[in-house]
């Protein structure tokens, strides 16, 4: 993997494309993960403001404290990056108060995970909004367009994506280079939207290496047939998630009306 021929080319595009905008620079929303230390380092090497915002929503200890180590490490090899912390809990609670609830305890707990994301990039906009800055996505190519695991105007709610390009083992890779915290590269990925330790892993039912394989076959045309015992199993998850996801890769489909009715 020729690391630092991918770093510049991120960086130059993420640059170019901030200047074609006329933006000052890039907001961030920073998890404690991998992917968003990534993201952030790189939009910070292009010397644009960037703005690291920490949004904690009855989030675990340790993902927050693995974020302002991170936030911190950057701000101390960028004078560009500044950050901020937007505690949401009190107003998720409020939110919450206010709406119905469904007895259907995984529905629940799910649809609460998805109203937290969009919680977060509403304040992430917000942020944009103030100082004239672009939303930069943290997405994966595993996640964005293998499995879909991200919420539809949540995460998925971005005006830019660096690394949606790379699979999640890249990403790791492309960190280690950076010198991304080791706290962060040991971490396992998480959503971080539960408010436990459950990782994507417990989520998805299989790991970001067996997903990568299984996406890398699918796009060579392969099918559940060819595979057996553990690989097969990986690869109808992939096809299920992918196919039950669909509607968040693909443009918000319209319903097209002839000319000669209008």
């Amino acid at each position: 993997m020729e690391c630092q021929k991918i770093v510049d080319k991120i960086v130059g595009w993420l640059d170019d494309y901030a200047g074609r905008c006329g933006v000052q620079g890039f907001v961030v929303g920073i998890s404690g993960g991998v992917d968003s230390a990534l993201c952030s380092t790189l939009a910070a090497m292009t010397g644009r403001k960037v703005v690291c915002v920490s949004l904690p929503i009855h989030q675990a200890a340790a993902q927050v404290s693995r974020g302002d180590e991170h936030i911190a490490w950057l701000k101390g090899k960028f004078a560009n990056v500044e950050s901020a912390v937007a505690d949401l809990t009190e107003p998720y609670e409020a939110l919450l108060a206010a709406l119905p609830k469904t007895d259907d305890i995984a529905k629940q707990q799910l649809t609460e995970a998805n109203t937290r994301s969009r919680m977060r990039m509403t304040t992430l906009y917000y942020y944009a909004g103030l100082s004239s800055l672009l939303v930069v996505g943290t997405g994966n190519k595993i996640e964005d367009f293998g499995v879909g695991f991200y919420t539809k105007y949540g995460d998925g709610g971005v005006d830019i994506s660096p690394i949606a390009d790379l699979t999640k083992s890249e990403v790791f890779a492309l960190s280690a280079y950076l010198g991304v915290c080791e706290s962060i590269l040991s971490a396992k990925p998480t959503d971080g939207l539960f408010g436990d330790d459950r990782s994507d892993e417990d989520q998805i039912g299989a790991s970001y290496p067996e997903l990568e394989r299984a996406m890398a076959a699918w796009e060579s045309g392969a099918t559940a047939d060819e595979f057996e015992g553990r690989e097969r199993e990986v690869f109808e998850i992939f096809l299920r998630r992918n196919r039950a996801n669909r509607h968040k890769m693909e443009p918000i489909p319209i319903c097209p009306i002839p000319t000669e009715w209008k």
